[in-house]
């Protein structure tokens, strides 16, 4: 999947001039097509590490919304920033929160999470950094993964944060992984280094740059050249649908024991306990 020959490819045809600018209005993600292939890159773009709150939630939610419609061959869900792919939910929205925003922000990746999920095209992550809990969620959620090695991690990391992954969180990790590797790996808030995530399959490919993950999903989406569109997108739905109509039926459920959990005095203490450890960190 990487070899000399794609990368030189890659380079010859060079991203910049190939790409045209998909979306020039958000701040908060880079949308380009590529016009010789029809593959749409979305890079994740909110300093200082992409966490998702209710603002680029919405963005997301709206771009792969219109990836239905204009005709895109396949999605990269890649980053801007040099060593974060997304650092998961946003703590700020969970920490002291409005009820009513709290909801929105909810409703707003579940909306999230059922589109990417839904989508008929190929999709890809090119994880070029850090990507625990929600980053995870969105990595897991794409039908292939490609990481760059290095020393970041990636993996449902709730519990070690005094939260609760939901079902819809733990399903696709344990369709990626397999049962018994998924609960302990829950239970535990475990997160894998790129090779440790190879190993067990949460992640398809590893390679060494930026570069190449993204050389390396455009070669995944172009195997679909020659396999009939709808043949494709029918099969990936009865894969996914029964997971998808799961979140769809009990989302309300779902909704009210998220802003329950969240706003117990325990789980607001074991946020702030978690944000001022942040703050030491930057310091």
């Amino acid at each position: 999947m990487n070899t000399p020959c794609v990368r030189k490819a890659i380079r010859v045809a060079d991203w910049r001039i190939l790409s045209r600018l998909y979306s020039s209005n958000s701040k908060l993600l880079n949308i380009t097509q590529n016009e010789k292939t029809g593959v749409t890159t979305v890079s994740m773009n909110r300093q200082p590490v992409n966490s998702l709150n209710l603002d680029i939630l919405r963005e997301l939610k709206e771009t792969f919304e219109n990836l239905k419609k204009d005709g895109s061959k396949g999605l990269i869900l890649t980053s801007s920033l040099p060593t974060v792919f997304c650092a998961g939910l946003d703590i700020m929205e969970m920490y002291k929160p409005e009820v009513k925003r709290c909801t929105e922000f909810w409703t707003n990746l579940q909306d999230t999470w059922i589109v990417l999920n839904e989508l008929p095209i190929p999709t890809v992550a090119a994880i070029n950094g850090a990507c625990p809990a929600g980053g995870c969620l969105l990595a897991q959620s794409c039908e292939y993964r490609v990481i760059v090695d290095g020393k970041h991690t990636i993996g449902l990391n709730e519990t070690r944060l005094g939260i609760i992954a939901p079902f819809w969180f733990q399903e696709g990790y344990i369709r990626t992984i397999g049962y018994r590797r998924a609960e302990l790996a829950l239970l535990r808030g475990e997160l894998f280094l790129p090779q440790q995530a190879l190993e067990c399959g949460l992640v398809d490919e590893l390679v060494s740059n930026k570069e190449d993950a993204l050389a390396s999903a455009e070669k995944y989406i172009d195997c679909y050249r020659h396999i009939a569109p709808s043949a494709r997108a029918m099969t990936k739905k009865i894969l996914r649908e029964p997971m998808v109509q799961r979140l769809v039926k009990n989302r309300e459920t779902d909704t009210a024991m998220f802003i329950d959990e969240v706003t117990k005095p325990k789980t607001q203490t074991n946020l702030g306990l978690y944000i001022e450890s942040l703050k030491k960190k930057a310091k």
